[in-house]
């Protein structure tokens, strides 16, 4: 659903909530050029996440922001996910301030039903 591939991209996808104004442009676009490199879809995930969440790259609506970048990359694999646990799981990762893309990959990981 979501091609990651781009800070156009990324901003499209705030822009559902939000009015998509970036305040950690150099975070974000870190995060998205260490993403396009990586063979893993979930660490990707987790690198964008990341960026999202906790170095705030938008005024408002990171975490639904974050959520949907998810989604997004579950449904880009074809897997079936809970959304409550990607809901709970945005917050976890904010809420414990997780910094550790290994952690954040497995927080996202658990969202998908088996």
């Amino acid at each position: 659903m979501y091609e990651l591939t781009s800070m156009k991209d990324i901003i499209a996808i705030n822009q559902l909530f939000d009015e998509g104004g970036l305040v950690n442009p150099g975070s974000l676009d870190f995060a998205i050029e260490a993403s396009n490199r990586e063979k893993s879809w979930l660490k990707a995930t987790a690198i964008i996440v990341r960026a999202v969440l906790i170095d705030h790259a938008f005024e408002e609506g990171n975490k639904r922001t974050a959520a949907a970048i998810i989604m997004g990359s579950f449904e880009e694999q074809a897997l079936l996910y809970d959304r409550d646990k990607v809901s709970k799981g945005v917050v976890l990762i904010l809420r414990k301030n997780i910094t550790s893309i290994e952690k954040i990959q497995k927080v996202i990981k658990d969202a998908i039903r088996t």
